[in-house]
């Protein structure tokens, strides 16, 4: 496939530019653009650029909010509970996530939750931000229903993602970000376009039996747990989802499992539940940086099965992209991306991201 290199620096821009286009304040903007580029610099092609055509419909059709900021109702020394005012996922994120912080900095631990709020991006951007202060953070969210539950045949969870970071001694960090369905929707949808089956255990029909044919999971079946059928522990992932939903739509009085709206259905607001967390290590044993070390030392360290492919820690595939977008002079997008959005860009009067002359092919 031909993928065209463009930097950091042009596609923030260039999604600011669009976002502003269709009324977006300026700094509201920025957040949105920094997290989707960010995703696309670790490597989640699936919420960075790729995403942008969807926040513009939501501001340039109003069913998402551009005015206002998000408002603290209820709180603690270590708790709180935001009103996200309908604002970008990332407005209302960015201020869970300080707001976390600040509170472990003074008592130890921060757990906010946010209702009101709308799609972030990736969950890791905002537990990573905890990393910055030598912190724990955690970053949870629930989604339109897209999950068949162990057992059902209606899509009644989310993709509802976990995320956990935590340093290490020297830069070092385990970066968890993953959701709690088998698969990304995104995979089934271009093995669908691909004409490819897909692997069993990445979603089921309409009757909730596993299927490998795209088709039926996008029209009328849907994604299953993590862990696929219930015989190879696929109740696992339904639990995770459901502890997520406890944490984001339950605790905060958000929409919830079914009763949050259709994916890409924009005929009412989203309501999305968020939840972050902040913890300070220096309130437990001491040590933690050095100990996380070691634990990663070990994962790394190990005789791996295929000596073509060593034991890796979560945030390492991570930190590979980054260390290639960086070794290429930019992220290698798809030029059937970037042309899509150019188009985007070309409908709300903003000139389009050409793509860059340096041209690859992977």
């Amino acid at each position: 496939m031909t993928r065209c290199l463009i930097s950091k620096v042009e596609v923030q821009g260039f999604i600011e530019r669009c976002m502003v286009a269709v009324g977006t304040k300026p700094h509201h903007a920025r957040s949105l653009a920094e997290v989707l580029v960010e995703g696309d610099h670790r490597g989640h092609y699936s919420h960075g650029l790729n995403r942008m055509d969807m926040y513009v419909k939501d501001i340039k059709t109003g069913i998402c909010a551009k005015d206002g900021e998000p408002v603290v109702e209820k709180e603690s020394a270590a708790t709180a509970l935001v009103d996200g005012r309908n604002l970008l996922g990332p407005v209302v994120g960015n201020f869970c996530m300080k707001l976390a912080i600040q509170k472990a900095k003074e008592v130890g631990i921060g757990w906010v939750v946010a209702h009101g709020s709308n799609h972030y991006g990736i969950a890791g951007y905002y537990s990573m931000q905890a990393l910055k202060e030598d912190m724990i953070g955690m970053s949870f969210t629930n989604t339109s229903p897209l999950v068949v539950p162990t057992r059902g045949k209606e899509c009644t969870l989310g993709t509802n993602p976990i995320s956990v970071a935590a340093p290490a001694s020297g830069g070092d960090s385990f970066v968890l970000d993953m959701a709690t369905s088998a698969v990304a929707l995104g995979k089934v949808e271009l093995h669908e376009r691909r004409g490819d089956s897909i692997p069993e255990g990445w979603g089921c029909d309409g009757q909730g039996q596993l299927t490998s044919d795209p088709k039926k999971v996008l029209s009328g079946g849907g994604l299953v747990p993590i862990g696929g059928s219930e015989a190879t522990g696929g109740y696992k992932g339904y639990g995770l989802g459901m502890m997520v939903e406890v944490f984001c739509g339950i605790l905060a009085g958000a929409q919830y499992s079914n009763k949050i709206r259709t994916w890409k259905v924009t005929d009412r607001m989203a309501n999305l539940g968020q939840c972050f967390v902040a913890i300070n290590p220096n309130s437990f044993a001491a040590g933690f940086n050095d100990r996380m070390s070691d634990l990663l030392s070990i994962q790394r360290g190990m005789e791996p099965a295929d000596h073509d492919h060593p034991v890796l820690a979560a945030g390492d595939p991570e930190r590979s992209n980054i260390k290639r977008c960086e070794e290429l002079g930019g992220i290698p997008y798809h030029i059937n991306v970037v042309n899509y959005m150019n188009d985007c860009a070309t409908k709300i009067g903003v000139n389009p991201l050409l793509p860059s002359d340096k041209l690859i092919s992977n």
